[in-house]
């Protein structure tokens, strides 16, 4: 997944950066809230990461900005070291879709990235056949059939094809686009910093 991870405390920031990157997430860190906010305005990712106290816009304003002026579907994982019950609610109630303590416990925080991940998908995995007339897709025959009829495509198209198809309704940029097809991105795999 394409991970955009808000968190100022840079050794911090590089300690998750590692661990996601680890188990085979992209990420782009941003010190800044308005970075962040303007970042989203041109990339995608498949999930931010939010530290609630930042110096410039706290990580519950750029969530805000996220759900109600940005509209992204874009699931939203807070991680922070507010614990009180009333930051969690509010957070979970402002549209953010999980909230982790810091410090996480390492296999806890890929599981829940993990599961945001799986949600945001509505539950579709690359490798089930989609039926979505005309076509049909079938990720583990690596076929794309219209009205009955395979295309022909080369591994990359089809590959592009995938990716566009488990995405409809959303606009992925391109870089999310290099980044899942390609493996190439805008920046140094797993620990970019802005």
């Amino acid at each position: 997944m394409r991970i955009a991870l808000l968190e100022d405390d840079k050794e911090q920031a590089e300690r998750t950066a590692l661990l996601l990157h680890d188990a085979g997430h992209h990420v782009k860190v941003f010190s800044r809230g308005r970075l962040l906010l303007k970042q989203l305005n041109n990339e995608t990712y498949d999930l931010v990461m939010l530290d609630w106290e930042m110096p410039d816009v706290s990580g519950y304003e750029v969530l805000q900005t996220i759900r109600r002026q940005l509209t992204l579907r874009t699931p939203v994982v807070f991680l922070t070291h507010r614990d009180a019950e009333e930051d969690v609610v509010q957070a979970l109630e402002a549209g953010a879709d999980d909230f982790l303590i810091k410090p996480p416990r390492e296999r806890e925080l890929l599981a829940r990235v993990d599961a945001a991940g799986r949600r945001s998908h509505d539950g579709a995995l690359y490798d089930e056949v989609m039926e979505l007339p005309p076509f049909r897709v079938d990720p583990q025959r690596r076929r794309i059939e219209r009205d009955g009829i395979e295309l022909e495509l080369t591994r990359r198209e089809f590959e592009v094809a995938v990716l566009l198809f488990h995405n409809i309704g959303k606009v992925l940029s391109r870089g999310h686009i290099m980044q899942a097809v390609w493996g190439q991105g805008d920046a140094t795999p797993g620990l970019a910093t802005r």
